[in-house]
């Protein structure tokens, strides 16, 4: 249990919220699996977490966000699902672009044309159907049941 967690690992990740009460979540592919998540990654060290959430969004969106305000922290003890000795922490912010969405965003899930490693692809969901199911990950679970206490 905790007594075999040497790390933190830090995430940070931005939800953006469209006029139609949807939000932007990301399909990716990575660490040879597929995944279901909110937009963001890891904050590396020398760096915030709003700061790691601006660079994420021009990594991952090729554009810059502005930070709305800040949503939530994990507030509960979570194992990494692939790091045994890694204790993970999430920083979620609202966000939105400061320019028109320039991106491909899809109608389908795991929209990229093959299985490889950093392959990602983004799509709208409503915020009422962010079950989950959906998601793969217990933190964003538990952000997505925040979402629909407050938006729905």
């Amino acid at each position: 249990m905790a007594e075999d967690i040497r790390h933190f690992n830090i995430r940070v990740y931005g939800i953006v919220i469209n006029e139609n009460n949807q939000v932007l979540i990301t399909d990716e592919y990575l660490l040879d699996q597929k995944m279901t998540k909110f937009p963001g990654g890891g904050m590396k060290f020398g760096e915030g977490p709003a700061d790691c959430m601006k660079r994420e969004a021009l990594e991952e969106f090729g554009q810059e966000v502005e930070i709305v305000e800040h949503f939530y922290t994990t507030e509960f003890y979570q194992k990494s699902l692939f790091h045994k000795d890694h204790q993970i922490i999430s920083i979620y912010y609202l966000i939105k672009f400061k320019d028109k969405i320039r991106f491909n965003i899809s109608t389908t899930p795991f929209d990229f044309h093959e299985l490889k490693n950093g392959n990602w692809s983004f799509r709208w969901i409503k915020i009422k159907d962010l079950s989950d199911e959906v998601l793969s990950f217990p933190i964003d679970r538990h952000v997505a049941r925040l979402l629909r206490k407050k938006y729905c």
